[in-house]
């Protein structure tokens, strides 16, 4: 474990927005926590690999940054493979790391970035899968309780974009490790639209879960901006949820939107889609602007300020509820505790 008193916060965020915290503790192992003082949510923050958070103030208190690693095949069952990883492992190297052991069941979520810590708490999903599909269990430290927990997949409660961690019971956990069921069986998932051209175009007849992976990588790598080049959190806003009716009426104002029908009469429609009507495409404030390159990723322009994030996104939120009565919710955590 390791302590530094008044961090910057900047190269632990993918956006590259400058905060500080009163402290940094690093934890390593499951052991360190065992050393930890009490967290308060009220001051208090803890941190993966910082893909999914945006800074809009400093952190009064510690900024807790989870680093422990490993993982490994914990158990095997015919075509059924059990893989632990530690929390602070890089995510899309892990995926890499089970296609070497020739396991599926990832390959549709390569190269999102973050921790395999923070997944769970997002419930990651990209090209038409979630990472509830794959998810066995999770182990947390409870800071509630001070005691180890362990929770089950429907312990979890996933939504879209969502979960027990994020929505149900936020800051009650730190989550250490992950166990995934994985499969020696291929089972492709190809339904997202434009996939099955992408494998097409380079699998030269061969399908798996390689062939797969690469061409999500060859996609993702088109649409969104690199944050080692442009500063951002990834898709800034979800994609709305609506009843069947709602749907309906708002395909029939504006026929070009693109929606997904999803179970219990819901429909998913493209935020990315109704940003770009607005003509939202490359609108900046200060140093945050709309990526010219996908309208749902705000990115750094290089001095972007958390305040000039917040601004954009209001901007963003009043045009599209102007326009298509549609209230857009950000997919990121905003961080922003209050001034002391």
């Amino acid at each position: 474990m390791k302590v530094t008193p008044s961090p910057s916060l900047k190269s632990l965020n993918t956006f590259g927005l400058d905060a500080s915290a009163h402290a940094l503790v690093t934890i390593e192992s499951e052991e360190d926590i065992l050393a930890l003082p009490g967290f308060d949510p009220a001051f208090d923050l803890v941190l993966g690999g910082g893909s999914n958070v945006v800074f809009l103030s400093n952190v009064p208190g510690t900024v807790y940054l989870n680093r422990i690693r490993g993982r490994s095949i914990a158990r095997k069952s015919n075509d059924t493979v059990i893989v632990d990883a530690g929390a602070g492992e890089n995510w899309h190297e892990l995926v890499l790391w089970t296609l070497e052991q020739g396991l599926n069941g990832l390959e549709n979520l390569s190269l999102i970035p973050g921790s395999v810590g923070a997944a769970p708490i997002q419930n990651i999903g990209a090209y038409g899968v979630e990472l509830e599909s794959a998810l066995e269990s999770v182990t947390a430290w409870d800071w509630k309780s001070s005691s180890w927990a362990v929770l089950e997949r429907e312990d979890c409660k996933f939504g879209y974009r969502d979960s027990l961690f994020k929505n149900g019971e936020p800051d009650r956990y730190m989550i250490t490790s992950v166990r995934f069921n994985l499969s020696r069986r291929f089972e492709p998932q190809l339904d997202y639209a434009g996939l099955r051209q992408e494998v097409d175009k380079e699998a030269a007849g061969k399908l798996d879960a390689r062939a797969v992976s690469q061409a999500v990588i060859r996609l993702r790598s088109q649409k969104l901006p690199d944050p080692a080049a442009s500063g951002n959190a990834g898709s800034f806003f979800k994609n709305p949820v609506l009843d069947a009716e709602t749907a309906d009426e708002l395909r029939k104002s504006h026929p070009g939107i693109p929606a997904w029908p999803l179970a219990d009469e819901q429909v998913k429609v493209s935020a990315a889609w109704m940003i770009e009507a607005c003509g939202l495409k490359g609108l900046s404030e200060g140093g945050a602007c709309v990526s010219s390159k996908h309208a749902l990723v705000l990115v750094n322009a290089g001095s972007a300020s958390g305040h000039d994030v917040s601004t954009l996104k209001i901007e963003i939120q009043k045009a599209v509820f102007e326009t298509f009565g549609v209230r857009l919710e950000p997919e990121p955590r905003l961080i922003d505790f209050p001034a002391p």
